[in-house]
């Protein structure tokens, strides 16, 4: 695992986590924003981006690695912890391991209930269709496509080079353990209650069912959270397209106390 790192070393740390098939430019931009105020550390999951050669393991193997390197290099503690999607899920693991990782915690789109019929379906996609989905003429059509159907949403330059580079070395082998570990192996862990985090769960109004309802398990059994939907969005669209917004809407939460409305 890499860790990417913005901003001076001497200001709170913020730990933010790609979702799966994509990598640490997820939250590229988010990071060159937070960074006048906080150093923001992004990690590339094995079997991403240029650790495409590393077996990805599960959920609780990321996190692992990743609580080490908090050890190792922030003193055991963040400001804040976020992700998105398998990210998320990545996050809700750290605040399950250490009740006083972070302050504040972002999640978005993640799932905590095991969905092994979806996993199942997912898996046989990508051993189908993988190669074709994630070769470099599907990921120039996909961006494309973007740019016409959803300009707002567009990648800029800079991350469609990214994009460019690092997708399509992504193994098959890589998305089928990433689907069987995120979407039908994991479950919200009682430890979870004792996290003391205070924590912003996102999701897009158009999301899966399951991710609303991982949403509304975790603010059961976490009560210091607040569930913010995404009017029209689908999934990771805050994190992932649109910066901006994910820092209009994060901004407040990481400074204040403040509770939001949908």
């Amino acid at each position: 695992m890499i860790f990417h790192e913005f901003g001076n070393k001497n200001f709170p740390h913020i730990l933010l986590i790609h979702g799966g098939g994509n990598s640490w430019w997820n939250y590229f931009w988010q990071a060159r924003i937070l960074s006048d105020e906080f150093h923001v550390i992004l990690p590339t999951l094995d079997g991403h981006g240029e650790e495409y050669q590393k077996n990805y393991i599960s959920t609780e193997n990321s996190a692992q690695q990743i609580m080490a390197y908090i050890k190792n290099n922030c003193d055991g503690k963040l400001f804040a912890l976020g992700g998105v999607s398998l990210g998320g899920q990545i996050a809700i693991e750290l605040l399950s391991l250490d009740s006083d990782i972070a302050q504040k915690a972002i999640i978005d789109g993640s799932i905590c209930i095991p969905q092994p019929k979806l996993a199942r379906i997912s898996t046989i996609i990508v051993k189908l269709f993988g190669k074709l989905m994630f070769s470099k003429s599907a990921c120039k059509i996909q961006l494309s496509l973007m740019k016409k159907m959803y300009p707002n949403m567009a990648y800029p330059e800079e991350i469609e080079n990214y994009y460019m580079e690092d997708m399509p070395r992504i193994t098959i082998k890589t998305l089928v353990t990433m689907y069987q570990t995120y979407m039908g192996g994991y479950r919200l862990k009682c430890a979870i209650t004792e996290s003391k985090a205070q924590v912003l769960y996102i999701y897009g109004e158009k999301e899966m069912s399951c991710v609303k309802e991982s949403a509304k398990l975790f603010q059961k059994m976490h009560p210091n959270c607040t569930i913010y939907e995404a009017k029209g969005y689908n999934h990771g669209y805050l994190s992932a397209y649109l910066p901006l917004e994910w820092v209009e809407l994060v901004n407040p939460f990481l400074k204040t106390n403040v509770q939001f409305k949908n």
